[in-house]
């Protein structure tokens, strides 16, 4: 793609500002105002356009955030230039492009409720959509709003069509987390070294000593992991290690939140002795879409749109989950679409040419 200095299709972002009540009193004093980008098609601002418009919301991967979805990229589009163009094309009609701010101290969000991050899937669809709907001319239905993402924020996105089936009509969810045991565990060794740096001190054993030993067994912080946060979050820039340390916790505070123990999350492998954790790893696994999916099977049936993709050459594994994820829902009689391309986990935005047409065509008016 050549070189581009801007969009040479119409379309205009607007910046809103919204002040959650279900963020009030989350556990890391994130920020309850959030402020983020809205685009609007051509035509939307055309003097007495009483137009309604389909809505789709775009939730950002880990270490991404709704705001980072507008900017200009070099050699690429941003998402809203991208959807300008797909519609100038004909490939889709006009629709409003809704980016949610939901980054968190932990470096991103799954966009599900937790005692351990927040309430943020009531955030997105008991907060947001419906300020949405009150300031926007949209179709304020599930019929007309869909909801999209990659990676966490494709698993965000499949969360949300499971949980909440009177808010969504159709889901996209490009690398979406699924398939657990393969896409997670195998991580975890690096971060159990990244916060072995941060273990405490051992002398000579005591009662403390040995009652701390135990409570590993149960998934709890011994000192290392609080320890690790406050050093990561003094940091300008965090080590690769590290960012992938604090996504994990990040994970484990969204899987097996608990608000009785330390840092209100429990951990899925022993700190010391790097050992699986079965009971812990549970609480995962039901977390996970390959497993959630038939649970919610009825309410997957009602979608409109359910299209799933990943690349083959995923690093962390997540065509496999994707292939799990299909097979469950063709078990489970859902309808999808599930797609392959020959792609990594990075630079996947070009896949949006194909899914957000399709989802387009489910939702249209």
């Amino acid at each position: 793609m050549a070189l581009r200095i801007q969009s040479v299709f119409p379309g205009r972002v607007a910046w809103v500002e919204f002040d959650s009540r279900v963020l009030r009193g989350n556990p890391w004093n994130d920020p309850t105002r959030r402020r983020f980008p809205v685009w609007l098609p051509e035509g939307y601002d055309l003097p007495g356009s009483v137009q309604r418009y389909p809505v789709f919301y775009g939730l950002a991967g880990y270490f991404g955030s709704g705001p980072s979805q507008v900017n200009w990229q070099p050699f690429n589009e941003s998402v809203p230039e991208r959807v300008a163009r797909l519609i100038h094309s004909g490939a889709m009609g006009p629709v409003i492009l809704a980016f949610p701010d939901c980054f968190t101290r932990l470096g991103g969000n799954q966009y599900v409720n937790s005692s351990a991050l927040g309430a943020y899937g009531d955030y997105l669809s008991q907060e947001v959509v419906p300020f949405i709907d009150a300031t926007f001319r949209t179709l304020a239905t599930r019929d007309h709003r869909g909801v999209f993402g990659k990676s966490s924020g494709g698993y965000g996105a499949l969360f949300q069509a499971m949980h909440t089936p009177d808010c969504w009509g159709g889901v996209v969810s490009h690398a979406g987390d699924a398939g657990f045991d393969l896409a997670y565990r195998g991580d975890w060794p690096n971060t159990l070294d990244v916060l072995a740096r941060f273990r405490p001190a051992v002398e000579e054993e005591t009662l403390e000593q040995r009652t701390r030993a135990q409570a590993l067994t149960q998934g709890l912080d011994d000192g290392r992991v609080t320890s690790f946060l406050a050093a990561v979050g003094s940091q300008d820039r965090p080590s690769s290690a590290e960012t992938h340390a604090l996504m994990n916790l990040g994970m484990a505070a969204t899987y097996d939140p608990d608000p009785s123990a330390p840092n209100g999350f429990r951990l899925p492998f022993h700190l010391e002795t790097g050992e699986l954790l079965s009971e812990r790893w549970a609480r995962w696994q039901a977390c996970d879409p390959v497993h959630a999916a038939p649970r919610h099977a009825s309410t997957l049936r009602q979608l409109k749109c359910l299209f799933l993709d990943c690349g083959w050459r995923d690093q962390y594994h997540l065509h496999y989950g994707a292939r799990q994820l299909s097979a469950a829902l063709t078990r489970a009689r859902v309808p999808h679409v599930h797609e392959e391309f020959d792609g990594t986990h990075s630079g996947i935005d070009f896949r949006l040419d194909r899914s957000l047409p399709h989802l387009y065509a489910a939702l249209k008016p």
